[in-house]
């Protein structure tokens, strides 16, 4: 069984993610230590992961993720 190491995050890896989950919670006036919130949060991570790495980007997979 193998497992799968993320990359670290650095300060600017940080920057993005808050910006783009503050932003997605602010929307639709969630709290961020909500179950939702960190919901957003293990979701926001994953789609960074996956290659969406701006603000602008992650919050568009964001709102497209939610839309599914």
């Amino acid at each position: 069984m193998s497992m799968m190491v993320n990359a670290p995050l650095y300060p600017d890896d940080i920057d993005v993610l808050a910006g783009a989950l503050f932003a997605w919670c602010a929307e639709r006036s969630i709290r961020l230590h909500s179950q939702e919130g960190l919901s957003a949060a293990n979701v926001a991570i994953d789609l960074y992961d996956a290659g969406y790495q701006t603000q602008d980007q992650l919050l568009g997979a964001l709102h497209a993720y939610e839309s599914h």
